[in-house]
Order: structure tokens, then C-alpha cells, then sequence
């Protein structure tokens, strides 16, 4: 009931129950992590390594525009 009501709303579940503590994660954003998680092990690591380069790789980018 309470997935239908997110829904309907277009928050999250984190959302309605956190006081909003993941509001800023949008949906397309959560489907793909739902993806994700469905991958095996391997595919799992990769996908995660990626996103930790293009992270790593902004944060000092940041940092080096400073």
C-alpha cells in the first residue's frame, strides 16, 4: 500500500518514511540502481567501478578548480 502511495506521489518510499532524507534521488535514478542490483556479481562490480571513476574523477576535478 504504502509502494502505491509513493508511486502516486512520485517520491519514494525513503522519502515517506525519512522525512524526505532521499528526496533528491530521482526516479530514473532508482530504476537504474534496481537494474543494477538484478545484474550478476561481475557486471555488478564493473557498473560500480565505472560509477566510482566518473565520481572520483569530478571530485578532483573540483577540487583542482579551486
Amino acid at each position: 500500500m504504502a509502494a502505491k502511495i509513493a508511486d502516486v506521489l512520485g517520491v519514494t518510499l525513503d522519502y515517506l518514511v525519512k522525512d524526505g532524507e532521499y528526496e533528491r534521488i530521482d526516479n530514473e535514478t532508482l530504476k537504474k540502481l534496481k537494474e543494477i542490483q538484478n545484474l550478476d556479481p561481475e557486471n555488478k562490480s564493473h557498473v560500480f567501478a565505472t560509477i566510482g571513476a566518473f565520481i572520483k574523477a569530478a571530485k578532483l576535478k573540483s577540487i583542482a578548480a579551486l
